[in-house]
């Protein structure tokens, strides 16, 4: 299959090794084989995809269903993530849209974004006033000042200016409403399985500017119509297997070590191969370990700032299969607060065909639940009663439900990033040329944040290969470095003046 537009094939088959399957490693993969390079790339679980991946596992009726790590919204924000999902799917047809993202709170209160404008900056102007937690008295109580950085957020500024703050911290200072905060803007601290009082404020300043007021599709989102195997990964890991890449699952990378040729060589599972580059697009703690095993990589600031990475607090996924539906009404994903450890419901045979499937077959539901940030100090097996009492709870319903089955999946496999952990995070480039890192841990001066960071980095990393052999590389997309409304940026210019 000829490369894509613009691409030009490598002279004399360069080598490259990529190392991690989720969705940066497929991100590179794929711009690397598309340009003629020769691509090996190894995953360490059975399947592609990484915390984005599906497993097949058998219940106790007899089903065989496909299990993961649970919901993931794909913004319409996330443009090179969507690019990579158009190689085998150009119409992307193998999503589909949620009409709303919902939001409950234990009070009563509940959120939308269904009907706030999307077009900055009467997005966040036109959530405020359509949502009930934000009162009159509220609004009166804030504190501008402190809150117009947010009109203006420019990347990697933005850490600079408040990456030393909390986000809990930062949204005390400006007064925001209690209320509000449980609703809105915890639901992008959540998004890191963070707690607020651990998460660096420019990252969440950084999602409203994504969200708000740095693009036009504000908080829509699709979600695939399959599990993500057979909707996503399956279909790319042909593609590849079409440009010549070598895909190696269920294979673990011990050591890499470079060579005093320039090269690189790569042990797994009992053989060394020989590379001319390596992409190293892993999760923090796997990044951690195979740097600390692989002990001529890079130098020491560059191993230093490695091995300082940290891995946010635990998440449970329950998912359970009910022999009876929930009520016909309940949305097909639901953002919650203030239900103990619960953080969100989804309502899987609303949107996946293999759920729809079994709950038409049985009369039955899929439901899944969240619990981001987990206490490490309770026994996970109290966690996972509770989550399920509290699912009760929001859709009482289910109280009467038998259990067909259920799974649950503790994963610690999610970037923390912490205040004041800007500066040791790694970039792209490293002290080695020929070695690349990639992920959504990865440093990067564009404004993108998680699944679309991952691929956004794995395409960077890509390009500085390409670059190296003199190779066109992939065109990257993102919303504006900037505000987009002038008189916001003056706004936030004046109130920079006046803090300095």
């Amino acid at each position: 299959m000829p490369a894509r537009p613009g691409a030009r094939h490598a002279a004399g088959r360069h080598t490259a090794a990529v190392i991690g399957g989720g969705i940066a490693g497929l991100a590179a993969a794929t711009a690397l084989a598309e340009r003629g390079v020769q691509v090996t790339l190894y995953e360490r679980e059975p399947y592609l995809g990484g915390r984005a991946g599906g497993w097949p596992t058998r219940l106790r009726d007899g089903s065989t269903v496909t299990m993961s790590r649970g919901f993931h919204a794909f913004f319409r924000q996330y443009y090179n993530l969507r690019g990579l999902l158009r190689r085998t799917d150009p119409a992307l047809a193998a999503l589909t849209g949620l009409p709303d993202y919902p939001l409950l709170h234990a009070d009563g209160l509940r959120d939308s974004f269904r009907h706030v404008p999307r077009t900055p900056p009467w997005s966040a102007l036109g959530f405020v006033a359509l949502s009930p937690t934000f009162r009159l008295r509220d609004l009166r109580a804030m504190k501008p000042a402190p809150a117009l950085p947010l009109l203006d957020i420019r990347v990697p500024d933005v850490y600079h200016r408040l990456d030393d703050t909390s986000a809990y911290d930062f949204l005390e200072a400006i007064g925001f409403p209690a209320q509000a905060r449980h609703l809105a803007f915890e639901v992008f601290s959540r998004s890191f399985f963070a707690d607020p009082r651990q998460l660096s404020a420019a990252e969440m300043a950084l999602m409203f500017h994504i969200y708000f007021l740095g693009s036009a599709e504000g908080l829509l989102f699709d979600v695939p119509r399959s599990p993500y195997p057979a909707a996503l990964w399956q279909p790319l890991a042909s593609y590849l297997d079409r440009h010549r890449a070598e895909v190696r699952t269920a294979s673990t990378v011990e050591h890499v070590e470079p060579t005093p040729a320039g090269l690189f060589e790569v042990t797994g599972d009992g053989t060394t191969r020989r590379y001319d580059a390596v992409v190293l697009a892993l999760d923090a703690a796997g990044l951690r370990s195979l740097v600390a095993r692989s002990d001529r990589l890079g130098d020491r600031t560059w191993r230093e700032r490695v091995a300082h990475l940290r891995s946010a607090p635990p998440f449970l996924v329950t998912r359970l299969w009910l022999d009876r539906s929930v009520d016909p009404d309940r949305p097909g994903f639901l953002g919650t607060s203030g239900f103990g450890g619960l953080d969100n419901i989804s309502v899987l045979n609303r949107w996946e065909d293999e759920a729809a499937r079994w709950a038409a077959r049985t009369g039955g539901s899929v439901v899944e639940l969240h619990a981001y940030a987990a206490d490490a100090r309770v026994p996970r097996t109290v966690q996972e009663q509770q989550l399920i009492q509290q699912l009760h709870r929001v859709y009482p319903e289910t109280r009467e439900a038998e259990v067909v089955d259920v799974r649950h999946e503790w994963r610690e496999d999610c970037p923390l990033f912490p205040v004041g952990g800007y500066a040791d995070r790694p970039t792209v480039r490293t002290p080695d040329p020929g070695l690349v890192v990639a992920g959504d841990v990865v440093r990067t001066d564009l404004p993108v944040a998680l699944m679309e960071r991952a691929a956004t980095t794995g395409f960077q990393a890509a390009n500085a290969l390409l670059e190296r052999w003199g190779l066109h590389g992939q065109t990257l997309w993102t919303v504006p470095d900037r505000g987009r409304v002038p008189v916001l940026r003056k706004a936030a210019a004046w109130a920079g003046h006046r803090a300095t």
